[in-house]
Parts: C-alpha cells; structure tokens; sequence
C-alpha cells in the first residue's frame, strides 16, 4: 500500500511538473530526480496517516504472536523444571 501510494504520488507530481504548475529540474535526468525526491517528500507524511489502521492493526498481530511465543517459552521452561 505505501508503494501504491509513493507510485501515485510519483505520477501526480510527474503530471504537475510536465504541465509547468510545480517547478522542474535541471535538464532531463535532474527532472526525474527531482520529481522522485518529490514524490518521496509527499507521499511520507500522507502513507504514515493514510496506513495508521493497518500500521495498528500489524503491531495488534505482532503483540499478540509474541505474547503466545513468551507463553509457550513459559511453558516449556516450567516442564523442564519439574522433571
């Protein structure tokens, strides 16, 4: 998803700069540069607060299989200890 959103930044900023609204760089290849280091720019901020549910989400997940693995280890150590 935030690659989505970086590629849809990319060919946002790419129509702006070729219609002139947002300024170029220099020359051709300084013009990809600059609209890359543009599409990066913008599409940081907007992927951290567009994905924050799926950001949640992810950390719930990883929480919980580490809580399970934490348990487990527990477990196993406790078994060990009476036999």
């Amino acid at each position: 998803m935030r690659l989505g959103i970086f590629v849809a930044c990319f060919a946002v900023i790419g129509g702006l700069v070729s219609l002139r609204v947002l300024p170029s760089g220099l020359g051709g290849m300084s013009n990809v540069l600059w609209v890359l280091l543009l599409a990066i720019v913008v599409s940081a901020p907007l992927s951290f607060v567009l994905l924050r549910k799926q950001r949640d989400a992810m950390s719930e997940h990883i929480v919980s299989r580490v809580d399970r693995t934490k348990a487990r280890l527990e477990a196993n150590r406790n078994q060990e200890d009476l036999a």
